[in-house]
């Protein structure tokens, strides 16, 4: 790529995490070598779409093995768990080899002090330039949408939640 940017997909509503997949398969379709590091997500049971990706060439992912509802309870468990993820990523990202590196859940992590706001910010300065970088979740810090090229924000204008109904299998996870 010419130019590799940051992109950023945040917001209350619902996708952020679909359109970093689709965006993923995209540049899969190119023969770009790609990182998903998931954040904030526990390894069992893996994302439904995790069974479909991991089977395709050229993606490698990470998964910090900790998190959704029952982990939220354990916030220095957490914390914990995404500083050695992120210790274990950081070199892979410097190693030269990923064109794509999607963060999921990325600013979720930043806005909850689960990892140094100055680190995360530091590896956004520091990377190498020719790395696409997506970062996903709620409430991205201001330093993160400034040092972004590109600010995606989902909103929740309507949702099924809303009206009584529950997260689907296939569609919502």
């Amino acid at each position: 790529m010419e130019k590799a940017l940051i992109q950023v997909y945040t917001g209350p509503g619902k996708g952020k995490t679909t359109a970093a997949i689709g965006l993923i398969v995209r540049a899969l379709g190119q023969g770009f070598q790609v990182l998903l590091v998931r954040f904030l997500k526990p390894s069992v049971p893996p994302g439904n779409e995790l069974q479909v990706l991991e089977k395709l060439p050229g993606l490698d992912v990470v998964t910090a093995g900790l998190g959704g509802v029952e982990a939220r309870n354990r916030p220095e468990e957490l914390a914990q768990n995404v500083r050695a993820t992120f210790a274990q990523i950081r070199p892979m990202i410097f190693g030269g080899y990923y064109d794509l590196v999607v963060l999921d859940e990325f600013n979720g992590v930043l806005h909850k002090g689960y990892l140094p706001l100055e680190e995360g910010l530091q590896l956004l300065d520091q990377r190498p330039p020719q790395i696409e970088l997506v970062l996903t979740g709620r409430n991205a810090p201001p330093a993160v949408i400034e040092r972004a090229d590109l600010v995606t924000r989902m909103e929740a204008d309507k949702h099924p939640f809303q009206q009584g109904i529950a997260a689907r299998p296939g569609i919502e996870f």
